[in-house]
């Protein structure tokens, strides 16, 4: 296990690393998970194996730090991370994420764009939401107060949340989970999708086949975003379907023959 510090208060971000060739692959978890569960499988795979790979846990999940007086929002997420990857010595890695995972890797690769060299987004969430009481993910737990949620909503999230979401979910920190909960639905400015049009690495953005097309995939394709279809899995397509999910990886990861990979245009 490896640590950094990235806050003024002297917070650390940990992670587990393997060794390998660089450049420096990175693998970050969705809202209330932690990603040695949801990454090791396939991050070892054949496929995807013989690449320095980091599995980090984002401030206030799974073996990071929780800090109180931290905003949790995706820019703060995205600024702590950047400061990790400097500690680690990366720079120009390749970006495996999930869920609101991507959503702060596409503000890493805004904000700090030499740390950021190809995007894989794991069914990410590109757009602001509207929160829906009584429902699951983040909209649900947006639907709180801070101070409703640290007093009932975080045992009522529970109970909906499922054993499997649960298991790490249970090891963030309460106001790690709201407030990072509330800053992914109020989304970015621009917005995340906005964000990733601009961007000038290659981009993927994986999504569950069973989920139909993705919306705004024509203005993503043109802007030279692969959009990848994965069957037979739900939003945990890293779990759901190892396999899928390390073929449409490791397609994204490798650059066209003769050519450094890098968009050249709609």
């Amino acid at each position: 296990m490896h640590s950094a510090v990235v806050t003024p208060g002297g917070d650390r971000m940990r992670w587990v690393e393997l060794p390998g060739a660089e450049p420096c692959r990175v693998y970050v978890h969705g809202l209330g998970a932690a990603s040695l569960p949801y990454f090791t499988e396939v991050a070892v795979h054949p496929q995807l194996a013989g690449r320095r790979s980091l599995l980090v846990d984002l401030l206030g999940h799974g073996i990071s730090d929780r800090p109180t007086d931290f905003d949790y929002t995706l820019e703060a997420h995205a600024d702590a991370l950047a400061a990790a990857l400097e500690a680690a010595g990366v720079a120009g890695a390749e970006l495996i994420a999930h869920s609101m995972g991507g959503s702060v890797a596409i503000v890493l690769a805004a904000r700090h764009p030499r740390l950021v060299s190809r995007l894989v987004l794991v069914d990410a969430n590109l757009d602001p939401l509207t929160p829906a009481p009584g429902t699951g993910g983040s909209r649900g737990i947006a639907a709180y107060s801070e101070e409703e949620f640290l007093a009932r909503g975080w045992a009522e999230v529970g109970e909906r949340a499922g054993p499997h979401w649960w298991s790490t979910m249970r090891l963030a920190g309460r106001e790690a989970l709201h407030r990072s909960a509330t800053h992914l639905v109020r989304g970015t400015s621009p917005t995340m999708r906005e964000l990733l049009l601009k961007l000038a690495v290659p981009r993927t953005c994986l999504l569950p086949e069973a989920d139909g097309p993705l919306p705004g995939a024509d203005a993503l394709v043109r802007a030279g975003v692969q959009v990848v279809a994965v069957p037979d899995c739900g939003h945990n397509i890293m779990l759901d379907n190892p396999a899928g999910f390390v073929r449409a990886t490791a397609a994204a990861l490798t650059p066209p023959s003769g050519a450094d990979g890098r968009p050249t245009g709609p």
